[in-house]
């Protein structure tokens, strides 16, 4: 927490000199008295926010200005502020409508009545370290919002009760092919085939069972014009809008399946010429190379060298036909 507010410049709309004094000397053991900078009116605030935005780190505000007063006068200061913290310093009078002004964005409110050095030191510093975790927050939630819309991948976020889809981005909205409102009224079952249903629903009883907080499967979905693709999904539960959820990237690896199922188809063909290879092409070559043995015998007469020509001639032609039929399959592959 930060407890030096040396270098801490603080805007004063106050009109009334013996208030701001008050104010400067509560503050003097903290600020840096050129660090704390008086406005009179609103217009005169308006001029000083306008050079000094950047450098003022809260606002004091007075309810009652000459130019400008209550709702109007805090309009206004929030209008200008920006995200600079108004903290209302005013009259017990005034007590039931700064809690009101509490409902119209400012920071905090304080009694002049009950205004002390600790009181106001500790609501500045409250107010500082404050508006600084809601900042950080912003920027966090901007940072998360900007890496789910502007995604290349579709991405969504689901109820894991309901199954309602609860966000999803335009890259979901281009490859699925439903608006960002019909996707807000289906559930993740519309998105799947009928024969996954059984699939889908074995998994997220498993997601709330175990309390998986990551996940990576494939699935197959459906887009609003009937294609089927395959998406691989990476999940992670999520609390989202008070909400047990799950936050998904779907991969669209349809091209890659098909892909790996065409190997697959290959390869089962190259076995098969393999197999006929290393078995079907040995019979008739066994056969042949049986025979020529024969023939290159001496004790094997003429007219039973002549009687083995139809058998070699036949086993020729049925191996000519094996390795057409292997040539055929090898054309069919490619």
């Amino acid at each position: 927490m930060i407890k030096d507010l040396t270098k801490t410049k603080i805007l004063a709309v106050e009109d009334s000199q013996v208030d701001f004094f008050l104010v400067k000397k509560y503050l003097e053991n903290y600020v840096n008295s050129s660090n704390l900078i008086n406005a009179k009116t609103f217009k005169e605030a308006e001029e000083l926010l306008a050079i000094h935005n950047s450098e003022i780190e809260v606002i004091l505000l007075d309810l009652s200005l000459p130019d400008k007063q209550r709702e109007d006068l805090i309009a206004g200061i929030l209008s200008i502020s920006e995200n600079i913290p108004v903290i209302v310093i005013t009259g017990s009078v005034e007590a039931s409508f700064a809690i009101h002004s509490l409902s119209m964005g400012v920071s905090d409110y304080l009694l002049k009545e009950e205004l002390n050095a600790t009181t106001l030191y500790k609501s500045i510093l409250y107010n500082i370290e404050r508006n600084n975790f809601i900042l950080d927050l912003k920027i966090s939630e901007q940072k998360y919002s900007d890496l789910f819309h502007l995604s290349p991948q579709p991405m969504w976020v689901y109820d894991l009760e309901t199954l309602h889809f609860l966000d999803v981005n335009q890259a979901a909205i281009t490859h699925y092919g439903y608006s960002y409102n019909e996707f807000i009224q289906m559930t993740i079952r519309d998105i799947r085939p009928e024969e996954e249903l059984a699939i889908l629903e074995a998994v997220i009883e498993e997601i709330k069972k175990t309390g998986q907080n990551y996940q990576q499967k494939v699935f197959k979905h459906v887009k609003k014009n009937g294609e089927l693709i395959y998406s691989e999904i990476i999940g992670n539960i999520i609390e989202f809008n008070g909400k047990k959820a799950e936050i998904i990237l779907a991969n669209d690896i349809t091209i890659r399946m098909e892909h790996m199922k065409a190997i697959e188809a290959q390869n089962k063909k190259f076995k098969e010429i393999a197999w006929i290879q290393s078995h079907v092409v040995r019979a008739p070559l066994a056969r042949i190379m049986g025979i020529v043995d024969l023939i290159l015998d001496e004790n094997t007469t003429p007219e039973e060298k002549l009687g083995f020509i139809p058998h070699i001639q036949n086993s020729a032609l049925e191996l000519d036909q094996i390795i057409k039929d292997i040539v055929t399959k090898t054309k069919n592959i490619s």
